[in-house]
């Protein structure tokens, strides 16, 4: 690709890059030195998995390994112990050294179904921020001012509203600025709430004599409710690692027009190709609901393959659309301890009866929501039986059972 090539196909998925001419710059330098760009992203494990709204950001640094530059994968491990203020009305709890680790490594893992390995650098930003010393930390909190942090959106929101703000909080956009120093990025990605923390990085690189990162913010993914964005706090995510038949059920259950922004955000579709489809659809020439189904078979297929789509899909239109079971669906006899009461645990149930190898993992499957009984989705750990029901019919990720009662 020409330069110009290179900067249009990068451009599609960023809504901002500050300041493009500099990316260009760049970009002509690479070529001419032979150079790959640093291309920097953080993400603080502070939930286990990755979801679907992490990789619109993934994708895009993916775009920038496409044209041969190296990515810089920054596990916030330091940073989650303060918790990302960005876009809060409220203090995040803090995570402990343990919970922060463990999610860390679940990370690393799941970077890689994005990613090019060879391409990607992992980095721990607890290498540098931890050993920093008390005079360390000093310095750098003086490179910036009270009342330039309060210029934040969000924290403006705060201060004025009477809600406390943590000092803590305060040192985050400087603890991200420096993992820029740290790893000598030429360019960061994040997403549009991330944009005050980005800039922040451009004035401390140049403070610590480093030329300043362009940054590039991507759109905020909308979770399946359409409304607020994808987060796993809120239940409205697809996990990049939860079962292909989950995936594809849960692309399913968007809404028509908020189908159009995943294939935007999480394909290489062109925009000209999903104006394309939008026509067709609204001239009656395509049904949403084929559009919806080569969607999430998309999807599935870049998180597990297209065997597993292509599975998933025969699946969802069995039980979802056809309203059928397997037929060699085995059959349990509710266990003697749980006769006659009232509600059932799950998670004891599955475990009882195989669906799950222990209770841990059962509490697993229910929170992540790949638990079905009776052909909807069931997260709570107990079940409310109604009075003459004589059998449970449950599925867990491919795995059914019948219980009878």
């Amino acid at each position: 690709m020409t330069i110009d090539q290179q900067l249009e196909y990068l451009r599609k998925g960023f809504v901002e890059i500050i300041p493009e001419d500099e990316l260009k710059t760049r970009l002509i330098a690479s070529e001419k030195e032979g150079r790959p760009l640093r291309v920097k992203a953080g993400f603080d494990p502070t939930a286990p998995d990755i979801h679907l709204g992490h990789t619109v950001v993934m994708r895009k640094l993916r775009h920038f390994q496409e044209l041969g530059h190296t990515v810089v994968f920054v596990v916030g491990e330091a940073t989650a112990l303060i918790g990302d203020p960005s876009g809060r009305s409220a203090t995040r709890p803090p995570l402990t050294r343990e919970e922060v680790r463990a999610n860390a490594e679940t990370y690393k893992t799941q970077a890689f179904k994005i990613l090019d390995p060879d391409k990607t650098e992992i980095r721990f930003n607890s290498e540098w921020l931890l050993p920093m010393k008390y005079e360390d930390l000093i310095r750098l909190a003086s490179r910036y001012t009270v009342a330039r942090m309060l210029e934040r959106e969000d924290f403006s929101k705060r201060y004025k509203g009477g809600q406390p703000i943590g000092i803590h909080e305060l040192l985050y956009p400087l603890a991200q600025a420096y993992d820029s120093v740290a790893i000598e990025a030429d360019v960061e990605l994040g997403g549009t709430d991330q944009t005050f923390n980005l800039l922040v990085g451009r004035e401390i690189q140049r403070d610590y004599g480093q030329t300043p990162q362009v940054i590039a913010t991507t759109p905020l993914l909308e979770g399946l409710d359409g409304v607020q964005k994808m987060s796993k706090s809120l239940d409205n995510y697809i996990g990049v690692a939860e079962p292909p038949e989950i995936m594809y059920r849960k692309v399913m259950q968007i809404s028509d027009e908020l189908m159009y922004r995943y294939y935007e955000l999480l394909t290489d579709m062109s925009v000209a190709e999903i104006s394309a489809l939008r026509r067709k659809i609204e001239s009656g020439d395509e049904h949403p609901m084929k559009a919806k189904g080569a969607l999430a078979e998309r999807i599935v297929s870049d998180y597990h393959s297209a065997d597993a789509a292509a599975e998933a899909a025969a699946v969802f239109r069995k039980v979802v659309q056809e309203k059928q079971v397997p037929d060699d669906m085995p059959v349990h006899e509710l266990p003697e301890e749980m006769r006659g009461a009232p509600a059932i645990r799950i998670d004891k149930l599955l475990r009882a009866i195989g669906l799950c190898g222990s209770g841990a993992e059962a509490n697993r499957k229910l929170k992540e929501g790949a638990v079905s009984v009776n052909g909807e989705k069931h997260r709570e750990m107990s079940f409310d039986v109604d009075a003459g029901q004589q059998e449970l019919t449950i599925q867990v990720g491919k795995k059914w059972a019948r219980v009878k009662l």
